[in-house]
């Protein structure tokens, strides 16, 4: 999916611009993550990345897997998604695809969505209160059709 902002400059160049000037060295296990996460269009999980990243024949262990997704957020170039029962989920921080997530309670499937008329709610209650929104997430939690 490697979308490219409006300058043409692509999430894995960005993100990996994003920690150099924080200071972080480029290496191998970062750059997979990166490369990994680079391709996704929602949300995974640490064990999700870790063992896509084994499927895929590069090992990287779960804690640095945790390391890198702690640097990306803390650049600002990836988005933790509290997913519940203690999961978190990460994707890239791409302005041009902000989503919301619906998440299964039961099986934990992630489903992401989108609606203008929600987006243009949130800008209302930002004004009459207001505000300057600077990020938000939605998260819907109920029961998927396979699991109701």
């Amino acid at each position: 999916m490697s979308a490219s902002d409006g300058n043409g400059e692509s999430w894995a160049a960005m993100a990996t611009a994003g920690l150099s000037r924080a200071g972080y060295r480029h290496g191998g296990a970062r750059a997979a993550v990166i490369g990994l996460l680079d391709a996704q269009s929602c949300t995974m999980t640490a064990y999700e990345i870790e063992a896509a990243l084994r499927d895929s024949g590069r090992s990287v262990g779960r804690a640095s897997v945790y390391r890198i997704l702690d640097e990306l957020e803390e650049v600002g170039v990836v988005t933790k998604v509290e997913l519940g029962r203690g999961q978190a989920g990460y994707e890239p921080a791409r302005p041009e695809h902000h989503h919301h997530h619906i998440v299964c309670e039961s099986c934990g499937r992630v489903q992401p969505f989108d609606d203008a008329g929600l987006e243009e709610a949130i800008g209302r209650v930002s004004a009459d209160g207001g505000f300057e929104i600077t990020g938000h997430e939605v998260i819907l939690r109920g029961r998927c059709r396979d699991c109701r």
